[in-house]
């Protein structure tokens, strides 16, 4: 890992022809011992056992989908593959803008059929998995209940990107990861899970809503190493699992994806004040939208009104009614993840404190260099990063 300066704060710490399927035999070929191969810009990440994964997705897409996707040469880059009833079938790849059609003619009900009888049983939140992988299949439905359109996302165990973020690791702080939809936060919480547990010998849970973290099925999926894996039988019931998790598992780390509802918040909160470690995601794309949601403003210490003295607003040169940070935060560092290999790192309080008086703060900027090396630029300005 490559640091380019310091903190001005010493406040921081230092594929191949279809083979035969069978649902149940994706789980005995998910050691991440086997062959891996280049994956994203610059091959800085690889792969485990991506080829075995994609034969499990591509079995519930229509045959000739099935033989276009395997003669893409950037297959390794698959995104998703879309299926809306009356259109064109897409792929969409990292990296690229728009989909790329996979045929001239349209998805039929067959074919969605044929998909979702392969597939098995959605959960409430329209959801799927492949048992033995880290697939995710959600639904569209019609108005009647009936299934109009899937969305195929593909799911990998990837290493490469736990270098960006190691350091803080082992501070033993919580860390929320904030970006936008498909920039890999789900990604680095399976290799973070794995981190822990392995190399770092924590207690690590893991609160799988969708059972995306470590896959469909009873058996987690290998990526998430020696981390303990809940499932949560819906969505309205993961802040209550993750406080089972506490009361009955003895975690030191736990790890929750999605952070969405104010019970979630809470429920983040209440641990964090346990003395457990949290990791987790939550919905936004920056710091900012986190502090203008407040639903989620909780986990970053809570926003609140304050009317200051004559003196004070003086001393501070503003307006007697101020906005103030009311707690401390619930998560001590956030990163933003503005893509995969560019990350800015935030100490929670300060950047929160500084932007509620209109002021730019200090972060820290995680990235990649041309030789796929982690490079940390400390105390770059916020308003002048990316």
């Amino acid at each position: 890992m490559v640091v380019t300066s310091c903190w001005s704060s010493s406040s921081w710490l230092p594929m191949s022809l279809p083979l035969p399927w069978n649902l149940k035999a994706a789980t005995t070929a998910l050691s991440l011992k086997l062959k891996c191969e280049a994956f994203s810009e610059g091959s800085c990440c690889l792969v485990h056992n991506d080829q075995e994964d994609m034969q499990a997705l591509l079995q519930i897409l229509p045959s000739d989908l099935h033989r276009s996707l395997l003669d893409q040469s950037n297959r390794s880059q698959l995104l998703e593959v879309v299926l809306d009833l009356g259109r064109l079938p897409e792929a969409r790849y990292l990296g690229k803008h728009g989909g790329h059609c996979l045929r001239n003619t349209e998805v039929t009900v067959k074919e969605l059929e044929y998909a979702e009888q392969a597939v098995g049983e959605f959960g409430k939140d329209n959801r799927a998995g492949i048992e033995g992988t880290l697939h995710r299949i959600s639904a569209i439905r019609s108005r009647n209940g009936h299934i109009v359109g899937l969305t195929c996302r593909v799911g990998r165990a990837i290493t490469g990107q736990i270098d960006m973020v190691y350091d803080l690791l082992q501070y033993g702080k919580s860390i929320l990861f904030v970006g936008r939809p498909g920039v890999g936060k789900t990604t680095v919480m399976r290799e973070i899970a794995r981190v822990l547990s392995e190399e770092l010998h924590k207690r690590v849970v893991v609160v799988d809503t969708s059972n995306e973290i470590g896959g469909d099925g009873n058996i987690p999926h290998a990526a998430i190493g020696g981390a303990r894996r809940m499932q949560v039988r819906e969505p309205s019931m993961q802040h209550r699992v993750m406080i089972e998790a506490v009361e009955n598992h003895m975690p030191e780390v736990i790890i929750v994806d999605e952070i969405g509802t104010e019970a979630e918040a809470h429920a983040c909160r209440s641990i964090a004040e346990r003395g457990i470690i949290l990791i987790g995601t939550a919905h936004g794309q920056k710091l900012e939208n986190i502090i203008k949601n407040p639903t989620l403003s909780d986990l970053i210490g809570g926003i609140e009104t304050v009317t200051l003295g004559d003196a004070e607003a003086r001393v501070r040169n503003c307006p007697k009614t101020v906005l103030e940070r009311k707690a401390p935060p619930t998560f001590d560092f956030l990163i933003e993840m503005r893509d995969r290999h560019y990350w800015l790192t935030h100490k929670t309080d300060k950047s929160v404190d500084m932007l509620l008086r209109g002021k730019s703060p200090q972060v820290e900027v995680r990235k990649k260099d041309e030789k796929c090396k982690a490079v940390i630029e400390k105390s770059k300005a916020y308003d002048k990063c990316l």
